[in-house]
């Protein structure tokens, strides 16, 4: 089992506090790699929200190859994040140059619509993502504005260490971070979480045994970003996409679409039809657990949800101002040690946990009879 860390606040705080999370309950990680998103960014880009920050890392001629491909789109350098890397200790071997940059937008898209820009995005992404794929010259995590994804092979701690994240160079609002085990797939930075997809992330404790047909039923949409598959946790993040951007369900439905009800449990939901037939129409993105997911939506709104099968750990809680999502209880301990434990929420099998982007409150969706209640 991999172990998750997520935290929500209406004000700035380091990656770090994922990391030490992380690290009680290194138990159920075996230092494999870390991965991080950081959205709603304050430090050194707190002032650059508009721009959008291409994250990843690349090799010196990668770099060039990148560099030239962004002067040709229009691109001009905003900002640059530069970690220094720090490999005393840490076992962790540095693989090139590491970069967060926030980027101007061409001239040709400033006043373009938001659709056009993040489909410019998301392009430009997967462009730069192949052009590195065969030589792994140029690796791309996310191009989005007010967001960073690092990742890195090795125990959290020291990767966070090897990035500098104890200076807070980097600070955030909203942070997922996963400490990962290795079980079925080999290491691969692309194959650590959280993933991310134009402004949508997850990350996942568990194992989808249903991962061919729900691969087979994205990529035959023939969408854009529904590429490779490293991971057999990665499609999380591609249904959230496609049920939210492409078919605009309301994010609770993300509930319905990969744990549907039975139709005998149907009968308490007013809006039993719906459900019905997005049971029919998406049966093949239907998960196949156990299971336990973490993402953010794209407005910012972080969640936890449960399969059916209910076999991996999730536990939310925290203060007004700021919660915690994790695996463990002692891993909420660690960053909110003051809050009522009483009002810890541990999600079962109907229940989806949704926190909004300011950080008020604790909802909680049950889809079973569709009612909402919360936690403060």
């Amino acid at each position: 089992m991999c172990r998750l860390s997520a935290i929500i606040s209406d004000s700035y705080f380091s990656p770090m506090e994922n990391i030490m999370a992380l690290e009680t309950m290194k138990e159920g990680h075996d230092g494999s790699g870390l991965g991080l998103v950081l959205r709603d960014l304050g430090g050194e880009f707190e002032n650059l929200k508009e721009f959008p920050i291409l994250s990843g890392i690349c090799s010196e001629e990668g770099l060039k190859t990148m560099d030239e491909y962004m002067v040709s789109l229009g691109f001009k350098t905003k900002y640059l994040w530069d970690p220094e890397i720090n490999e005393t200790g840490s076992g962790i071997r540095s693989r090139g140059f590491y970069f967060a940059r926030a980027y101007e937008y061409p001239d040709w898209a400033e006043a373009a619509g938001e659709k056009v820009k993040f489909d410019l995005l998301a392009q430009t992404r997967l462009d730069l993502r192949e052009m590195g794929m065969e030589d792994e010259s140029i690796t791309v995590f996310s191009f989005w504005p007010d967001l960073i994804t690092l990742k890195e092979v090795g125990d959290p701690l020291d990767v966070g260490i090897f990035f500098g994240l104890e200076q807070k160079s980097l600070l955030a609002k909203n942070i997922l971070a996963q400490g990962r085990q290795n079980t079925n797939y080999a290491i691969n930075l692309y194959a650590c979480h959280p993933f991310f997809l134009e402004g949508y992330s997850t990350m996942t404790n568990g194992e989808n045994t249903a991962f061919i047909p729900i691969r087979e039923f994205l990529t035959g949409r023939g969408l854009p970003g529904y590429v490779g598959y490293r991971s057999d946790s990665e499609v999380f993040c591609h249904i959230l996409h496609y049920m939210r951007k492409q078919l605009g369900f309301p994010l609770k439905y993300y509930k319905d679409v990969i744990t549907p009800l039975f139709d005998r449990e149907m009968t308490e939901r007013t809006d039993r039809k719906a459900i019905e037939l997005i049971k029919r129409v998406l049966r093949p993105l239907t998960i196949d657990g156990p299971n336990c997911v973490i993402g953010t939506d794209i407005d910012g709104t972080i969640f936890m949800v449960q399969d059916a099968k209910k076999l991996r750990p999730g536990v939310v809680g925290g203060v007004p101002g700021k919660y915690a999502l994790m695996s463990e209880v002692c891993g909420v301990d660690a960053v909110i040690p003051e809050r009522d434990r009483s009002k810890d929420v541990f999600p079962m099998k109907y229940d989806m946990v949704m926190i909004n982007k300011d950080a008020k409150e604790i909802k909680i969706w049950n889809q079973k009879n569709g009612s909402m209640s919360t936690v403060n």
